[in-house]
């Protein structure tokens, strides 16, 4: 990466989209049935990471297992580039997209830095024009799901530590990064222009950099 690029990282869920896309994905993948059979199976680690007693990777990956149990891994791609091409479109918020361009346009990296699955954000974020997509991988054994995360969950902390990674110690000139939850704390801060959904109108393009937060 050139240092005298500029990047724009976004969050997925609830900034680009409308709606959580996990959700949606799982439930695209398996049905109403086993969705719900698999809320019920993992209950006891949802409801730990209500109370704080779980953690948000061991809960995804709990109730990923219980709802897709050993899914092929060639079936599960499949779905994954179904479910970018024919559901994901209608949860993007048009303003988002627009965006999105706006800074492809201009010439500025994408990332996209997302908590959910790389499985079908990777066909979005491609078809988008992002340049790479950070987000939670998924393991697979015997070219079947194991029912684990091959990554650490790309939330919090963990945001910030995959963009530092992506730029290799060389960062960008200048960060824009875009959230809508506590989930993108560490990474607004980490950049020259952040955005939080509700929290006021998004930087303009044409600013200089200066550490700042729309409010």
């Amino acid at each position: 990466m050139e240092l005298d690029h500029t990047v724009a990282a976004f969050d997925f869920d609830g900034t680009i989209t409308t709606r959580d896309s996990l959700r949606d994905f799982v439930l695209y993948a398996v049905g109403r049935g086993r969705f719900a059979a698999g809320v019920v199976r993992a209950s006891p680690w949802l409801l730990g990471l209500l109370i704080g007693a779980c953690d948000r990777g061991s809960a995804k990956a709990r109730f990923l297992a219980a709802a897709m149990g050993s899914m092929g891994q060639v079936r599960l791609e499949q779905l994954a580039r179904d479910f970018a091409s024919r559901r994901l479109p209608a949860m993007v918020r048009p303003e988002m997209l627009a965006r999105v361009q706006e800074h492809k346009r201009l010439g500025h990296r994408l990332v996209l830095v997302s908590a959910s699955p790389s499985l079908y954000l990777r066909h979005w974020a491609a078809s988008a024009g992002f340049d790479a997509v950070l987000a939670t991988e998924l393991a697979f054994r015997d070219e079947r799901f194991s029912g684990a995360l091959a990554s650490p969950n790309c939330w919090g902390p963990q945001k910030v530590q995959r963009l530092q990674r992506w730029f290799d110690n060389r960062p960008p000139r200048t960060l824009y990064a875009y959230g809508d939850s506590r989930g993108d704390r560490e990474m607004l801060a980490l950049a020259d222009f952040a955005w939080l959904r509700g929290a006021g109108e998004m930087p303009r393009l044409d600013s200089w950099p200066g550490k700042t937060t729309a409010s």
